[in-house]
């Protein structure tokens, strides 16, 4: 562990480096040169992009991305943090595709993602975004042909977006070249480190030119990432929100006080009976769990899919690990229940924000045990939220 430390520094000698106690110093805020561009059309944009993201749908960019796109386009490294469902995905998309030559085949932008399923949706995105670019992107994740991969990428691809052990695996294969990489994205940073992505990360970007921008986007900040950036960011531009600003504004948030673990699906049940739901995603802390309640409902004739893994096909229900808490939009949800509290206080941020993204409605249920109640309130603490408990009347609520 000491060695690869010691490898990682030598190899971002390059960049601006602060003493670790230096950390504990940093009043970590806006910067002072961020100014606000409030439409599409003064951000300077090509015109093939611009009228991609019209026919997109998108009418009027988000605070972040008022924010944070001119940055980006400069060529400055940034650090921008926007709560769940504010468009940080479409923020570096934009960026990134206005920046491409389009002429040069070569792999210009890496994007990394800490799952399949996003990573496929920054493509998917991408490609509908640079719809009249004739743009070249890919996605590298893990549980597909990596012959695939190489074939793809010997073709030619402007951006790659993929997870960072198949991302690094075919750098090292030297099928994907990185001499003409200008811009590295980390999307979902917290998450990435979450899930043990680090080493992965440095190794991928040991391969990188030296002169490469850096972008990273995230919900949360940890202390841990900030420490991170300074091994290989330059003079980051910092675009953020504050702790206490994080709130859910849109969101009605209710809780069910449960007793027991094993009163917790007849109270589903009645939910079900009481209120229209047009569209639902009902989450589980475990894989083993959203299975068995998966096949609890079918036997009560709900249409119903899960997910912990792989995308299915979208049903009326969705019952989800947190795989599917970051990032991804379905317009119709919106009903949350969490049938298990999340521990982590700021996957609860990102849970709910499903169902108000951009502004829309949306309506949260949260099923909580006796010892749960402890998570409940810290989470209202910290979301600086209070949640009442569901009405009598639930129906109501739909």
């Amino acid at each position: 562990m000491a060695a690869t430390a010691t490898m990682a520094t030598s190899g971002w000698a390059r960049k601006r480096l602060l003493k670790e106690e230096d950390m504990t110093k940093v009043e970590f805020e806006t910067s002072k040169e961020v100014d606000v561009t409030p439409t599409f059309d003064s951000m300077g944009l090509r015109e093939d992009l611009l009228r991609g993201i019209y026919a997109y749908g998108f009418e009027n960019p988000s605070a972040i991305q008022q924010r944070a796109t001119k940055q980006i386009i400069k060529g400055r490294d940034v650090i921008a943090q926007s709560q769940s469902g504010t468009g940080k995905t479409a923020t570096f998309s934009i960026s990134v595709l206005q920046c491409l030559d389009i002429q040069v085949p070569d792999t210009q932008a890496l994007i990394l993602a800490p799952t399949r399923e996003l990573a496929v949706q920054i493509q998917k995105g991408l490609l509908a975004l640079g719809d009249y670019m004739n743009i070249q992107c890919h996605a590298c994740i893990r549980g597909t042909n990596v012959g695939e991969d190489i074939r793809k990428l010997d073709y030619g691809q402007h951006v790659v977006a993929g997870t960072p052990g198949r991302v690094f695996d075919v750098i090292r294969r030297r099928s994907l070249r990185t001499r003409a990489i200008k811009m590295l994205v980390w999307d979902e940073a917290d998450e990435m480190l979450t899930k043990g992505f680090k080493e992965q990360i440095y190794d991928v970007y040991r391969y990188l030119p030296p002169a490469t921008q850096v972008v990273l986007i995230s919900a949360t900040l940890p202390r841990e990432i900030l420490e991170m950036t300074t091994k290989f960011m330059t003079d980051p531009i910092r675009i953020l929100v504050r702790r206490d600003e994080l709130t859910l504004e849109g969101i009605r948030q209710f809780f069910v006080a449960v007793e027991r673990e094993e009163w917790k699906f007849d109270t589903l049940c009645d939910l079900y009976d009481t209120l229209t739901i047009a569209q639902a995603v009902i989450f589980c802390n475990t894989k083993w769990k959203v299975d068995w309640l998966t096949e609890k409902m079918r036997e009560a004739n709900v249409t119903v899919s899960s997910m912990h893994g792989d995308m299915p096909q979208k049903d009326r229900v969705l019952i989800s690990t947190d795989v599917w808490a970051r990032g991804l939009d379905v317009p119709q949800v919106s009903l949350i229940i969490n049938y298990d509290l999340p521990n982590n206080r700021e996957l609860y941020i990102h849970r709910i924000g499903r169902s108000g993204r951009y502004g829309r409605q949306g309506v949260a249920i949260n099923f909580v045990k006796n010892d749960d109640i402890r998570i409940l309130r810290d989470t209202e603490q910290y979301c600086s939220t209070q949640m009442d408990e569901t009405p009598v009347d639930a129906a109501d609520l739909s």
